[in-house]
């Protein structure tokens, strides 16, 4: 098995449809980053300031924020730079390490809306337990298995990619990822393929089934006590969640789907830059106007600046 550490893998294709705009795709994916990073970081330092959102539910959307920064921070420094230069070329071992975030920030935000939604479940069905059972004990194990597992599946993932041999050096994607990388070897990759498929499975049939389940729950509760109170508290705290889940899932099947259709290699890498930055950029926004106390902070601190500007 050959190994080379140093071997460059020839990206000259990327984004080659989009030479004639080179600056423009520039600074829209520079805008893009920014105001991922300013939205995220700014929600991030509201909750970790403001004590009285020190709540399991802002908590876990730390983890959120957490997550969408390191998986776009890993990818859209490296392809604004890729966008501007004539050399697109990155070693295999960063090719490597970019696969590895990239997946892992899918698998991640999967594992995150799903403890999410439990949260939610216990805040609504069971208010009178939330205290006792959404503990900050809990909530640390629950944040810690969805990295813990989200780590270690796509750690297995990219393990078996990286001990296969390479005699292919073109990455028909605008970064890299495991497909992308198994596509590089001319072995057999059929074990890549089927745990790829156990991986995939596996986690939108934790993620869709863990999410209905809570949902049909909440709903048959509000159904059941048909109390109004209760029903508002349930669509104001729910609505956000699911706008935050539903847009993650269906622009993560549109890059597994496009992966099927070699063909359509550009509107794959469309694909693949919108499921990154999508999400990352709705979530502070969808789920600062959404969640009243969030609101409510956010609306405080901006009339706070407006009266010193005065």
């Amino acid at each position: 098995m050959t190994f080379q550490t140093s071997k460059r893998l020839d990206q000259t294709e990327i984004l080659d449809t989009f030479l004639q705009y080179i600056y423009p795709l520039f600074f829209l994916l520079l805008f893009v980053y920014s105001t991922l990073l300013f939205s995220n970081v700014g929600v991030l330092t509201l909750i970790i300031k403001e004590k009285s959102l020190h709540q399991p539910m802002y908590f876990l959307f730390c983890n959120l924020s957490v997550n969408d920064l390191i998986g776009n921070t890993v990818l859209l420094p490296q392809l604004m730079a890729h966008v501007l230069s004539t050399k697109r070329f990155i070693t295999y071992n960063q090719c490597l390490l970019q696969a590895f975030h990239s997946h892992t920030f899918g698998s991640a935000s999967h594992m995150i809306l799903v403890i999410m939604a439990i949260d939610r479940y216990v805040a609504i069905c069971h208010p009178l337990r939330y205290g006792s059972i959404m503990t900050n004990k809990a909530v640390i194990g629950l944040s810690a298995t969805a990295w813990g597992v989200s780590l270690l599946l796509v750690s297995v993932l990219l393990g078996l990619t990286g001990k296969l041999s390479r005699c292919r050096s073109v990455i028909q994607n605008a970064f890299c990822d495991n497909p992308s990388l198994f596509k590089l070897s001319c072995e057999d990759v059929s074990i890549n393929n089927i745990y790829g498929l156990f991986f995939t499975v596996l986690l939108f049939t934790c993620s869709i089934g863990g999410i209905t389940a809570t949902y049909i729950r909440i709903a048959l509760i509000c159904w059941m006590k048909k109390n109004k109170e209760m029903n508002n508290r349930a669509l104001q705290t729910c609505s956000s969640h699911l706008i935050l889940y539903l847009i993650m899932l269906w622009s993560g099947f549109l890059t597994i789907i496009l992966h099927r259709f070699p063909d359509h290699p550009d509107l794959r890498k469309i694909a693949y830059i919108l499921f990154h930055v999508v999400p990352a950029n709705l979530n502070p926004i969808i789920y600062g106007l959404q969640t009243r106390s969030l609101r409510d902070k956010i609306t405080q601190i901006l009339k706070r600046k407006t009266v010193i500007s005065i």
